[in-house]
């Protein structure tokens, strides 16, 4: 069996990808993160140790030319570790969870070259480079000390989680080397800009809980169907390029938004489906939900509630009128015809 058809075997646990109730998780990690950096008590060396990885080996698996076997999956979460070096002659491990220790160091991880799937959440990671890993296809550095997004080159990875971590921009995100990647997790860093992701093949990218004002230089999204923008400081939609033409579900929840004209700079995606704007301040507007589908007709979906044939219907009346309008001011503009 091959390390790919193997990974189809093993479903590591995944978030829903819709995140419209993940109030709470952010905040609860922050929380527990700011009571850990407080403690002014240096973390005990705790190195991986043999009795550790007996404890946490399994999913004996064949290996190299098919006549040996080793076990590929190691969970070492939660014990406090702040050495892996051992995990340099494990180089047969193919699912490995190491989160939830004192780990500062994760380059032995560059010896497991068979490696699929990575979870190191809630280290004290600076980083998350790694040698190029030829068949790592999920990542998550979550919850870490990050601070950019350097070094991450592995060709066939499909998920990237850098959630809940220090970083301010993104950079060195190779659209070349990064060929398969499809699903970026940055919610709850730093950011102040978008500019960066420039990777044609995604198509969901979480930048919740931010500090975006705008967004710019996501043109080349083609492929984009998810973005997610809650709980930012954006208040213009100025930077939604018609070049998004896969989008089909945004969340600005949460954000600074005060005019529905807004909307009108959105009306350009073809295939946007479901709009979230909840905790706004313009969905305290008088008719809210039909201005929004006046504006954008082919919406199906505003925030939680589905629109009806007859909103719909009501929505391309008022949008007929101001045709007529704009046609009668058009001709009011030209004047009377000259003998």
């Amino acid at each position: 069996m091959s390390d790919e058809e193997d990974l189809e075997d093993f479903e590591p646990d995944q978030e829903d990808l819709d995140r419209e109730d993940e109030d709470k998780e952010t905040e609860e990690w922050d929380e527990d993160r700011k009571e850990e950096e407080d403690l002014s008590e240096e973390w005990m060396p705790t190195p991986l140790t043999e009795d550790m990885m007996k404890e946490g080996l399994s999913l004996l698996c064949k290996t190299g030319n098919g006549l040996a076997h080793a076990y590929v999956k190691l969970e070492v979460k939660e014990r406090e570790l702040t050495d892996i070096h051992l995990l340099r002659n494990y180089i047969h491990l193919r699912y490995v969870d190491i989160s939830e220790n004192h780990l500062t160091d994760v380059s032995a991880l560059n010896h497991l070259t068979h490696l699929l799937w990575l979870k190191a959440d809630g280290n004290r990671l600076r980083s998350a480079q790694l040698s190029e890993l030829p068949y790592l296809q999920i990542a998550s550095f979550a919850y870490n000390q990050i601070t950019d997004t350097e070094g991450i080159t592995h060709p066939r990875l499909s998920i990237l989680n850098l959630k809940g971590n220090h970083i301010r921009s993104v950079t060195g995100l190779d659209p070349e080397k990064l060929i398969s990647l499809h699903t970026l997790e940055l919610r709850g860093n730093q950011l102040e800009t978008t500019i960066g992701i420039n990777l044609p093949m995604l198509k969901n990218l979480f930048l919740a809980q931010n500090f975006l004002k705008r967004v710019e230089g996501l043109d080349n999204l083609k492929n984009l169907t998810t973005l997610h923008l809650r709980d930012n400081q954006i208040d213009s939609l100025t930077g939604f390029s018609e070049e998004l033409k896969a989008l089909q579900y945004l969340n600005l929840r949460g954000n600074m938004i005060s005019n529905l004209q807004e909307l009108t700079k959105i009306q350009n995606l073809p295939k946007l489906r479901a709009l979230v704007l909840l905790d706004n301040p313009c969905t305290d507007e008088t008719d809210y939900r039909q201005e929004a589908l006046v504006h954008i007709p082919q919406l199906e979906r505003l925030d939680k509630e589905f629109f009806e044939e007859e909103d719909r219907a009501e929505a391309n009346e008022i949008r007929q009128r101001m045709r007529e309008e704009q046609e009668q001011d058009a001709e009011g503009d030209m004047g009377p015809d000259q003998p």
